[in-house]
């Protein structure tokens, strides 16, 4: 059976850092890309990060560049997000998701993913 499981969620203080994992079963991660999204409580998802079926590619949105850090490691069929310098404004569900393709689409699109996890919450306090 696919499925997608995040872990690694938590509170903590703004400035801090704490590593997601994504951890996939039921499928072979080599052949997708895999996307990290977020949903803060009354606003829509958003696009994080993505990274291709290799990680020779990754991608991020803006709001976090420099601060987080995808990888993956298929040999475990499990990719991570590294994320530092945490703000309040991180604080969401993260949700991981795998992409229909080897590579990460051009634009954050959930309809370009196909399966999803269920998502692990982070609060950042300030």
């Amino acid at each position: 059976q696919l499925q997608l499981v995040e872990s690694g969620g938590g509170l903590v203080q703004s400035g801090g850092s704490l590593r997601l994992s994504c951890a996939a079963t039921g499928f072979t991660l080599d052949y997708y890309a895999i996307g990290w999204f977020r949903q803060a409580p009354g606003k829509e998802r958003e696009g994080v990060s993505c990274i291709n079926n290799s990680g020779s590619f990754t991608d991020y949105a803006d709001s976090v560049k420099g601060r987080f850090l995808i990888s993956r490691d298929n040999a475990k069929n499990t990719v991570y997000l590294q994320m530092g310098s945490l703000k309040p404004e991180d604080t969401a569900v993260y949700y991981c998701a795998r992409s229909r393709n080897y590579y990460c689409p051009a634009t954050w699109i959930a309809s370009m993913y196909d399966s999803w996890g269920r998502g692990t919450q982070v609060i950042v306090s300030s």
